[in-house]
């Protein structure tokens, strides 16, 4: 059995890996646009295969397009250790979101096949598909399919904003699936990931040690008052659904901001004014509300006050209110082995570390419902993401890999 640290990973072949991808779907502002079940997302991962085919290694889609590349163990009666993350972007995304995750499991393989090990368990490369839900709406959607929280036929039949869906697209690419839904069964789950916020560049910490995932509320708010004149009407008269609305968001800001952990996050990220005109007191507008947190008595908490301060702008400003929840992802935990595994990698290596939750969602949320997940961040420039200015340097890669690397070796070859 070959000890974690004794295999290092090749940190310049792995940024020639992302380079190379990143030539599949660039933008003008040097980012990229390979959407889920696009010619470019397809493209992306026939390179990813042809690699990998050049390792010897099999690879197989379920019904969803989930892409699972296998690397045969000395024990394949057990199930598989996996890792992987997603290839598709945003419009105008970056090169690392996700991708890291991906090309980094590749860079795991190329280690044990230049040093010529084999690990105890199998191990599966892992790309999941439409995990930004950019194309296809809602994200993640592939990997919840594949846990059990959707059903096939309902992701399948998820149409774009031209009415394609995703099973015609699935389709079109001759996307034919040899696995059954929820195949192969998993031992464990590893996800590097940016950190897509920039606590970890601020500490001067190179790497995240992940324990879990805020948990997540969305609700639209609608807010009906009066439209009138800006000049004729009193101010003590008016029912300004605008004014409403700020009163809303500052007291929540400010209930967030009076959070000395810092976990609370609430934002309001789409606000549309109906009719609008700069002489005319808004009478009706639709917000959208994020809430999230790292524990859901205070999520729930949360959620209590912003129902609050709802009921209170309706008294105040004269408004009436319609809010609807329109999706909610608990707080996720995980697996304590799998984060101690990575805990124990980083230290290891003798890199700064700390554990944190994630702020943002990831596939590891719901694959963590049916096997053993942990996850690991490395930093980003000024916590930048979805964007074509993400950035991790070759060095932050590459240590983020390696840890992955030794984690999934450790666990592996219990």
């Amino acid at each position: 059995m070959t000890t974690t640290a004794s295999l290092d990973i090749n940190f310049q072949r792995l940024w020639d890996s992302l380079m190379a991808m990143a030539e599949i779907g660039p933008t003008a502002g040097g980012g990229s646009c390979r959407l889920a079940l696009t010619d470019e997302d397809d493209a992306g991962r026939r390179l990813l295969i042809e690699w990998c085919e050049a390792l010897g290694c099999q690879w197989r889609l379920d019904p969803i397009g989930n892409l699972f590349i296998r690397r045969e163990g000395r024990r394949n009666d057990l199930p598989p250790v996996a890792l992987g993350s997603h290839l598709d972007t945003q419009p105008l995304g970056g090169r690392f979101d996700g991708i890291l995750g991906v090309l980094g499991g590749l860079e795991v393989l190329r280690t044990l096949a230049d040093a010529g090990v084999v690990t105890e368990r199998p191990l599966e490369l892992v790309v999941w598909t439409n995990e930004e839900g950019s194309r296809f709406a809602p994200a993640m959607v592939a990997s919840g399919t594949y846990a059990g929280v959707f059903k096939l036929e309902d992701t399948l039949a998820i149409a774009d904003s031209a009415g394609t869906t995703m099973g015609q697209e699935i389709e079109r690419l001759g996307y034919r699936a040899e696995l059954e839904l929820g195949e192969p069964g998993l031992d464990s789950y590893f996800e590097l990931h940016i950190e897509q916020g920039p606590v970890l560049e601020e500490q001067q910490e190179a790497i995240g040690v992940v324990t879990g995932v805020q948990g997540m509320r969305w609700f639209n708010l609608n807010i009906s008052g009066q439209n009138s004149h800006a000049g004729p009407t009193p101010m003590r008269l008016r029912r300004d659904a605008l004014a409403a609305a700020a009163r809303l968001i500052d007291r929540l800001y400010a209930h967030a901001l009076a959070d000395t952990s810092g976990a609370t996050r609430v934002t309001f990220g789409q606000l549309e004014i109906a009719s609008s005109s700069r002489n005319v007191v808004p009478g009706e507008l639709q917000l959208t509300v994020d809430l999230r947190h790292g524990d859901e008595s205070q999520l729930d908490i949360l959620q209590q006050l912003f129902e609050q301060e709802v009921a209170a702008i309706e008294e105040a400003f004269g408004v009436t209110t319609d809010c609807k929840q329109i999706w909610a992802s608990p707080v996720v935990d995980f697996d304590p082995a799998c984060i101690d595994a990575v805990d124990t990698a980083a230290r290891q290596r003798n890199l700064p570390h700390r554990r944190m939750m994630s702020g943002a969602g990831h596939d590891a949320v719901y694959v963590s419902r049916v096997a053993p997940t942990a996850m690991i961040f490395v930093p980003c420039r000024d916590g930048i993401s979805h964007n074509e200015a993400e950035y991790s340097s070759p060095e932050q890669c590459g240590q983020g890999v390696q840890i992955l690397c030794d984690a999934v070796i450790a666990h592996a070859n219990r």
